[in-house]
């Protein structure tokens, strides 16, 4: 129950809906209940019609004596107006009664609705807001496919099982209350008879669902597996393809898919158990009573009239619909809650990488960077041990070594991705963990090896989350990136859609589109992942061109694969298994006759 009332957290304020969930409920139990009620006099006034004999009723002394009161004024109406003119305003009153149970029903559902929405979009939001939040380590150990499905999936369930299962735990306890106090009513003496079958129907039920919530886990574990095959298929179906790959692929995911489908199948069949089973105990106490109550009315032994007993007999077969929704909710709360916990995993997921109450925001880069004995390790594995280096202002650093150095992860350190295991970094003195971070990342601009678009407009990709730009600084970016001409010749211009990643561009367009963004950004400080290996001639000329421009008058660590890039920088430092090997210039690396010469020798970089 902890977890389903901090999902129920989630509806504040609740009271903005409960309140009038709750007046239009009663409203709407009260009448919808009394519909049923009076019956009794619509029964004796037929009754009595048809015997042709109309009976003297004396009026009830009980304040509590619903059905006296509802039997005297039909009486009197059928002595005063006759029996047809009785039956037309009893009619007249049930059809009212009508209209408003259902009224309010309607207005409380609106509101129910409008509490499920509610509920969604803070659930909804709160998940997405910290997977956002989260430090980039994070993703390297989840599943895509399985954050997607609670996003997406998981939250959509919360939203229908739990916040149903609230509707429910509001309304029809007061209905099934209301029932009962309309039934001791009635006949207190019947109902106290009656009560004495109700725990055997529910010793049924509880059998029934008592392994709902283990299944539920198992299925949304499934169902998350399944999409994070499906996300992959997606995006590698070139490869998928080139290798005929298409039936392994097909294979695995339609046996998680069968998987999902076996735990649904259990699932459905248990829930859909509960309702025929709870019918069937109904009916199977609805003809006891009719036995019972049968017996009490036909020797006299009982304070019933026949009519009075018809009408007991409708309101107690409308118990079991309250009580089976009550039973149909907590088999679907299992789902709800299955799901809710994989959510609130989610949200309470810590972001390793968080600001200080006081972080400097930071509005310029004067000095330099340096990294003082930092070590990294993502969980066990150390990645990066005892780094020192230095990046002045002005200067082109490059990083190089064997794949698996640690170069990467020496590059994310410097936006603060990652926070250091141990060490520091600091830039011009400050360390970067008492930095704001969003300052700190304003002044550094990135270009992966990876060209990360996304399925919107050139323009909107060029000037991504810069809403100030304008239509001409645009323009000038990708003159610098050598992309405007390209643009140009698209279907749109700067208006075009690039379709999912950038799909409906070349890798040296899509290169370059990222390029032009990190020029508008004009950060003094540029972290970039050449991206040239897998470019056709042209494109590589181009691409490297604008890279080179990139970098004029900038501060620049470049992961570098080409030679003409290690041959201009400043400094080159050389990484393996984490640590710098070596430190130097071209020239003077090449002459300590160490690992960056036999990567020189072993052609590990592009000629320029």
């Amino acid at each position: 129950m902890k977890t389903y009332f901090r999902l129920i957290s989630f509806a504040k304020p609740i009271e903005k809906y409960a309140i009038p969930y709750l007046i239009c409920t009663v409203i709407m139990v009260v009448f919808g209940t009394l519909n049923f009620a009076l019956l009794a006099p619509l029964l004796h006034t037929l009754f009595n019609a048809q015997d042709a004999v109309v009976e003297v009723v004396d009026k009830p002394t009980g304040a509590f004596d619903l059905m006296g009161y509802f039997n005297y004024y039909a009486y009197d109406l059928n002595n005063r107006l006759g029996p047809y003119a009785a039956l037309k305003y009893i009619c007249i009153i049930i059809v009212v009664s009508v209209f408003i149970s259902n009224l309010f029903r309607y207005l409380s559902q609106r509101v129910m609705e409008n509490l499920r929405i509610h509920t969604l979009l803070n659930l909804r939001k709160s998940v997405f807001n910290n997977v956002m939040n989260l430090h980039l380590g994070y993703f390297s150990n989840q599943r895509k496919g399985d954050i997607i499905s609670k996003i997406a999936s998981d939250v959509q369930v919360v939203q229908f099982s739990v916040t149903g299962t609230l509707q429910v735990a509001f309304k029809e306890p007061l209905q099934l209350i209301a029932y009962v106090v309309m039934l001791f009513i009635i006949s207190a003496k019947l109902t106290l008879f009656s009560m004495l079958v109700i725990p055997v129907s529910a010793f049924f039920i509880s059998r029934i669902v008592k392994t709902l919530k283990s299944q539920a886990q198992e299925g949304q574990k499934t169902y998350a597996n399944m999409i994070t095959y499906l996300e992959e298929a997606l995006s590698g179906v070139k490869i998928i393809k080139s290798f005929n790959a298409v039936e392994y692929v097909k294979a695995k995911f339609n046996g998680e898919n069968d998987q999902y489908a076996t735990i649904m199948r259990r699932m459905v069949r248990r829930q859909q158990m509960g309702s025929p089973v709870s019918e069937l105990l109904g009916v199977v106490m609805v003809a006891i009573i009719l036995l019972y109550g049968g017996h009490l009315v036909l020797t006299g032994n009982g304070d019933l009239s026949a009519s009075e007993f018809i009408a007991y007999i409708a309101i107690f077969s409308q118990v079991m619909r309250p009580a089976k929704a009550l039973t149909d909710a907590f088999s679907n709360i299992h789902n709800g809650i299955a799901a809710g916990e994989r959510v609130l995993q989610l949200i309470d997921e810590k972001n390793l990488v968080e600001d200080k109450p006081n972080a400097i925001v930071v509005g310029s880069f004067n000095d330099k960077i340096q990294f003082n004995q930092v070590s990294f390790s993502y969980e066990e594995k150390e990645v990066l041990h005892d780094v020192n280096l230095t990046i002045n202002k002005g200067e082109t650093i490059a990083l190089v070594g064997p794949s698996g150095g640690g170069k990467s992860t020496l590059v994310d350190l410097i936006p603060r991705f990652m926070d250091v295991s141990s060490g520091s970094i600091t830039m011009d003195g400050t360390d970067l963990r008492d930095l704001n971070q969003q300052s700190l990342r304003q002044l550094i601009g990135v270009v992966n090896q990876e060209s990360i678009l996304f399925n919107d407009t050139i323009f909107n990709n060029i000037a991504f989350a810069n809403t100030s730009a304008t239509e001409e600084e645009v323009i000038q970016a990708a003159k610098i990136a050598n992309a405007h001409e390209f643009i140009l010749g698209t279907e749109a211009g700067y208006q075009t859609n690039i379709g999912d990643r950038g799909s409906k561009l070349s890798g040296g367009q899509r290169q370059r589109i990222c390029i032009a963004r990190a020029v508008l950004k004009n950060p003094p400080i540029m972290l970039l992942d050449e991206a040239t290996s897998a470019l056709d001639t042209e494109s590589e000329r181009l691409v490297q061109d604008s890279l080179y421009k990139l970098m004029e008058n900038r501060t620049t660590v470049v992961i570098a694969h080409r030679l003409s890039t290690i041959q201009n920088a400043d400094k080159i430092f050389v990484l393996e298994g984490g640590r710098i090997a070596e430190t130097g210039s071209h020239l003077g690396l090449i002459a300590q006759n160490g690992l960056y010469k036999r990567l020189i020798d072993m052609q590990q970089f592009t000629e320029s």
